[in-house]
């Protein structure tokens, strides 16, 4: 998976978010226009500097994705805390 950079702002095809929060591409699309998944979007600075930082909360659920300026995904830490 990459992410896409246009005009400072990733784009995420949400097939790959449907993946990592165990959704149809549909209900992602539905769900982030309702505003049940959030998104937090950040740029890295200091010993950071030159990485991106996406994370999408969802229910009890929150995928983040470390990425490198280029959108390549280093790393990804998914949590699911449960109890619904």
């Amino acid at each position: 998976m990459k992410i896409e950079m246009k005009d400072g702002q990733p784009i995420v095809d949400a097939k790959d978010v449907a993946d990592l929060l165990g959704l149809s591409a549909a209900e992602v699309q539905a769900k982030m226009r309702a505003e049940e998944i959030t998104t937090r979007f950040e740029t890295g600075v200091d010993e950071d500097e030159g990485r991106i930082r996406l994370t999408f909360l969802y229910d009890t659920k929150t995928v983040r994705l470390i990425c490198s300026e280029d959108g390549t995904v280093l790393k990804t830490l998914r949590t699911d805390i449960g109890g619904r």
